[in-house]
């Protein structure tokens, strides 16, 4: 009977301590302002001091002791909340987005004037490609406005896209055409800057071909040489899309061979690594030394594409590998070879750039290699190079995979300048108005009139032109006095060997020249721009025929620089084109 009741006491003791710590469970999901599920939210549980994550999607499910208890919430980028939270109900949180980070995740400028009010345009869409609406930059009055600044980058996609179309024999969608990578993509009038200066800036002011009352402004700003036997070791993770989309013969075996390409010159202290996505993302390749490149090259050989395309958690992974293999005053890069299309996980181009503005912080570069064609997605990697501290390059054919990562391999991944941008306060005292030509923004930057500018990364030995047509206050004063100056301009970047921020400035000269009397790589500029203003139908150019545009290649090009030759070719290929067509519109409409 004594151990009856001994063991009955027991066992109301321990049913007494269960009782006391009786387990609770709160549930509950966290979203954003735009109710999107957040993961990886940081959650501490005040009862116990505990930390605990949000899920995928946002939800969690935490045990308690206790009935009713407080959590704080913690995620970059969003304000810390404190909430309270009871077991049997569920809880739904929105974390606010902190206003710095909205701030600076807003479109950002290419160029700006001050207190300016822009038009916007109408969109253009081709197939299933996409392509960033942009809106030409206005005339504007300089003793209103005389102040304008605008973003420098070395990215040059658009021409080889626009020979794509050519050489199709189908008509350029507009908002495909960027005047300022055309200019890029020849490297004109490049002149070597003073010793230990990171740049030149030199400017020429001439008549303007296709406006008898304009002056074209030329800007020309030269980047440093570097000897690629001495820049520092380079750390690439090479990140290629295997997915479905590119099984094609312009699209993944191009893009192994240009990767082939590049392996061939790389030294002993670079080092690459491989990830890949199509159905799933993997590391592909280990990080190996530039040594062993017949391994490297093996393994990109054996890709095969498959599968959907996971691009969003492929760039995770390939910064991941590019963090752990940081070398610090190293070259560190993502190289990203994709046909743009992705279809798994975050696919928006605003999506994708809230993704790469967060990893760029870690100091890795990233470059966008476009192929492909159909559904090839620009604006994509429009979007991902300016945010990732990149450049863009299109490669329709396996000579441009050889000029981009052979050629100019220096220029393609070797950094002298970031955050460059250019800003010019015009003379109004001798300019009447002025339009940039080129550098035009896109529709969603210009609706935001609190978007600010941002500045772009320029590589070794590159030429950036800028070309500004202006109406002149007073043509006689133009001629005469040599130390007149037309505009002031103020170069403004971050050195990618110190990391300190530049400025640089310098007068232009007021005294004009006959467009003809000019260097011939100035001219051949002015041919350029005036192709790529013909293909954008701009309105600022309606007297100008593509006969002037061919008439004034011919007198320029080099014949003996391939890539000069081949531009007359599609000169001549887009006057022929066009030309017909304009006939066949006026025919149709004189039926009508």
């Amino acid at each position: 009977m004594l151990l009856r009741n001994l063991c009955l006491f027991i066992v109301t003791i321990c049913l007494l301590c269960t009782s006391s710590k009786a387990q609770y469970y709160l549930r509950g999901e966290i979203k954003d302002e735009k109710n999107d599920g957040l993961a990886n939210v940081r959650i501490t549980l005040h009862s116990d001091k505990l930390l605990y994550f949000s899920g995928s999607s946002g939800g969690f499910g935490i045990s308690s002791n206790v009935a009713q208890d407080s959590l704080t919430l913690m995620l970059e980028g969003y304000e810390t909340q404190s909430v309270k939270i009871r077991a049997g109900s569920y809880l739904e949180v929105t974390m606010k987005r902190l206003a710095a980070v909205v701030a600076k995740n807003r479109p950002k400028l290419i160029s700006i004037t001050k207190d300016l009010n822009k038009s916007s345009k109408f969109t253009w869409s081709v197939g299933d490609e996409s392509y960033f609406s942009i809106v030409e930059n206005e005339v504007v009055p300089a003793r209103k406005f005389p102040n304008t600044a605008f973003s420098l980058n070395i990215n040059k996609a658009s021409y080889s896209n626009i020979r794509r179309f050519l050489n199709m024999k189908s008509q350029v969608p507009p908002d495909a055409v960027r005047v300022e990578e055309l200019l890029n993509y020849f490297n004109l009038n490049y002149k070597e800057p003073e010793k230990n200066e990171h740049f030149k800036i030199e400017s020429t002011l001439a008549t303007c071909p296709w406006n008898n009352n304009s002056r074209l402004l030329y800007l020309n700003i030269n980047a440093k040489k570097l000897d690629l036997d001495k820049v520092p070791p380079s750390n690439l993770v090479f990140l290629i899309d295997a997915s479905g989309s590119m099984d094609m013969p312009n699209r993944l075996p191009l893009v192994k061979a240009a990767f082939q390409m590049l392996v061939k010159n790389l030294r002993s202290k670079d080092t690459v690594s491989i990830v890949i996505y199509g159905g799933t993302v993997a590391v592909w390749m280990q990080p190996t030394s530039g040594t062993d490149k017949q391994k490297i090259i093996k393994a990109i050989e054996e890709l095969t594409a498959q599968g959907d395309t996971p691009g969003e958690s492929a760039i995770r992974l390939a910064y991941m590998i590019a963090k752990k293999t940081y070398i610090p005053n190293g070259n560190n890069r993502v190289i990203l070879a994709t046909d743009g299309d992705f279809n798994v996980g975050e696919v928006s181009e605003k999506a994708l750039e809230d993704l790469i503005t967060r990893e760029r912080q870690s100091g890795v570069y990233l470059t966008c290699l476009g192929v492909g064609m159909g559904n090839f997605k620009d604006s994509k990697l429009e979007t991902l190079a300016k945010r990732g501290n990149g450049n863009y390059a299109y490669l329709d054919d396996i000579r441009e995979a050889e000029k981009v990562l052979v050629t100019e391999v220096t220029q393609t991944f070797y950094a002298v300048a970031d955050d460059v941008s250019l800003n010019v306060q015009f003379n109004p005292e001798l300019v009447k108005d002025y339009r940039l030509i080129g550098f035009d923004n896109k529709k969603d930057a210009i609706a935001d009139s609190t978007g600010k500018l941002e500045g772009g990364e320029i590589g070794s030995g590159n030429s950036v032109m800028a070309m500004f047509e202006i109406t002149p206050a007073d043509t006689s004063r133009l001629n005469g006095n040599a130390d007149a100056q037309i505009a002031q301009v103020e170069l403004r970047y971050t050195a990618s060997d110190t990391k300190l921020e530049k400025e640089m400035r310098y007068g232009c000269s007021a005294v004009s020249y006959e467009f003809k009397s000019i260097h011939k790589e100035l001219q051949l500029a002015g041919a350029l721009a005036l192709f790529g203003q013909k293909l954008r139908q701009s309105k600022f150019i309606n007297k100008a025929d593509w006969t002037l545009v061919e008439n004034i290649a011919l007198g320029t090009y080099n014949p003996d620089d391939y890539l000069q030759k081949e531009f007359v070719q599609l000169v001549a290929t887009a006057k022929k084109m066009y030309s017909s067509s304009k006939k066949k519109k006026k025919k149709a409409d004189d039926d009508d």
